[in-house]
């Protein structure tokens, strides 16, 4: 049998490290799964529709470090730039592949199925490019193998997600096969002399600053830098603190962790320190309104150290052409102690007293119990929305992991991207928070868990709408229909799958709730959390009050 296009796409996948791409069929893609079923070291996984199938991807590579989806053309990609968009947001190698028109329909003026009418195919494909780090068409085999190559290897380097287009009557068409994989990963060499000058330029900035503390930003992990940045927390000695979007990404179990730095919705004593310190260290950040709470948490000026993934700015002076890995490394050889406000503080995060078992169910309650079942193997996947605030209080001991999709922050994500990350960690406990108004977006890759038996716990809090949006703006158009949450997962198992529907309306029968979802393994379980609507984390309520002012801002004089 001879070698095809389709055949070094699989390989290519394979070889830096996917076992598993999400796919949605259509006409234009299917010889092109085809042959990417022929690649035993990967299995073909299917979603409901190509915003889900977008979104798995996404949750996929944050447990595996990539991850391709591969959909048709125009009414299948076009549906997937969305979750493409957060994949770019949340920096995220995910690499989406569209089938595509005949190539031999190219300049013919044919109009064909699934485009906007017109005998012109490359509006896909712009739209492509503003929302990835590569983009590439296949329409002739020859060319395919560097193409190929290119959209993988920028994905990787960058961390971005990235594009590919191959024409249906290619995907069969011979094709050398793809030699080692080593080039793939390959990373220019830092500008040494720049480096040593960020390095100088940083020390000479920390001399007379005693009080020093680290912040730790939502692209820290991106940049593959999350070991580098303890080695200088340690070396300083200082106290740590972590963006919202980072909860996490940083050790909570270190001796230097402060909590969580949120302004006023963060924990009590992170505004203090990062806002009186005279040296901060940022640490990867991304300093977007909801993050600054409103612009009213931004730290700036003379006494902030910028240190982003491809550069550091500090004392006036910005340098870049080196990696915040190998920068952070070599501070951590040269800073000097700075101790102080690892002195002043400590931290111990906050305690939630249990509620009386037959009293109804609160958030807080919710939250302790959920809480108390986070381990060092535990996954908790937070839905945008009230999740984020009621997850800032929990514990998390050191190697559990929180994803959270704060910078895009589509409503919704959260189920797809949970499945996909039960998928490409398998080995985890796998737990969902999400609201229901943002179930209702995707509820349909629940049906997926069922069919690939992935037992996700999905805690839904039924609080009968959109709390988040009421928290900034409140009006009718938060409200929702209410559903039979827990009977879905019957209309799910359709008499052979192993989901558990459950209900839950005091922490008794939350207790009894967890418990049966513990012992279930051969599919997920459903909570649904009967909450009152006004119910929430107060942080939710100041951070709210907070972006509203910020989202109403009268028009300014240019």
């Amino acid at each position: 049998m001879s070698f095809t296009v389709g055949m070094y796409l699989a390989e290519r996948l394979a070889q830096i490290g996917l076992k598993h791409h999400f796919a949605v069929a259509g006409d234009y893609n299917l010889a092109l799964l085809d042959q990417l079923l022929t690649n035993s070291a990967m299995r073909q996984v299917y979603c409901c529709n190509e915003l889900n199938c977008g979104f798995a991807a996404e949750g996929y590579a944050r447990a595996n470090g990539a991850a391709a989806a591969v959909v048709t053309f125009s009414v299948g990609a076009i549906s997937a730039l969305n979750a493409i968009g957060g994949a770019y947001a949340e920096n995220l190698p995910v690499i989406l592949i569209s089938g595509a028109p005949n190539s031999n329909d190219h300049g013919t003026g044919h109009i064909l199925h699934h485009t906007t009418g017109g005998t012109e195919y490359s509006y896909q494909i712009e739209m492509a490019r503003r929302l990835t780090c590569a983009a590439e068409s296949i329409t002739d085999a020859a060319s395919a193998p560097a193409k190929i190559d290119h959209v993988i290897r920028t994905a990787l380097r960058e961390s971005k997600p990235a594009y590919l287009e191959i024409a249906c009557n290619l995907a069969t068409a011979a094709c050398v096969r793809p030699g080692p994989v080593s080039s793939l990963f390959s990373s220019p060499e830092p500008d040494e002399t720049s480096l040593r000058a960020a390095l100088d330029a940083t020390l000479d900035w920390l001399k007379p600053r005693e009080r020093v503390v680290l912040l730790v930003g939502s692209r820290l992990r991106a940049a593959r830098s999350a070991e580098a940045a303890i080695a200088l927390a340690d070396r300083l000695g200082c106290a740590v603190t972590v963006m919202a979007a980072a909860k996490g990404d940083f050790p909570e179990q270190h001796p230097g962790f402060r909590g969580v730095y949120w302004g006023e919705a963060g924990d009590p004593g992170a505004r203090e320190l990062v806002e009186t310190a005279d040296g901060v260290i940022c640490l990867a950040p991304v300093f977007n309104d909801y993050a600054t709470v409103g612009w009213t948490a931004w730290p700036k000026g003379e006494t902030v150290l910028l240190a982003d993934p491809d550069g550091v700015t500090v004392g006036g002076m910005a340098f870049g052409g080196f990696g915040l890995g190998c920068f952070l490394a070599e501070l951590a050889e040269r800073a000097p102690p700075r101790p102080a406000t690892a002195r002043e503080t400590g931290f111990s995060p906050s305690r939630i007293a249990p509620a009386a078992p037959d009293a109804p169910l609160t958030n807080d309650e919710m939250c302790r119990q959920i809480g108390a079942l986070l381990t060092p193997d535990t996954t908790l996947t937070a839905e945008t929305g009230t999740a984020w605030f009621d997850v800032m209080g929990m514990a998390l001991p050191n190697g559990a992991r929180l994803e959270l999709e704060m910078q895009w922050g589509h409503i919704g994500w959260s189920v797809p991207a949970a499945f996909g990350n039960a998928m490409g960690a398998p080995e985890r406990r796998q737990m969902l928070l999400v609201g229901d108004g943002a179930f209702q977006l995707t509820a349909q890759e629940v049906a997926q868990m069922v069919r690939y038996a992935c037992p996700v716990i999905v805690f839904l809090v039924n609080n009968r709408g959109y709390v988040i949006e009421s928290a900034i703006h409140d009006g009718p158009y938060n409200a929702i229909k209410n559903w039979d949450y827990a009977g879905l997962i019957d209309v799910f198992n359709a008499g052979e799958g192993h989901g558990l529907g459950l209900r839950a309306a005091t922490g008794a029968e939350l207790e009894a709730a967890i418990a049966a979802a513990l012992a279930n393994r051969k599919g997920p379980t459903l909570i649904e959390c009967a909450i009152a609507h006004t119910d929430c984390a107060r942080s939710l309520v100041t951070w709210g009050r907070h972006v509203a002012a910020a989202n109403a801002r009268p028009p300014q004089p240019r």
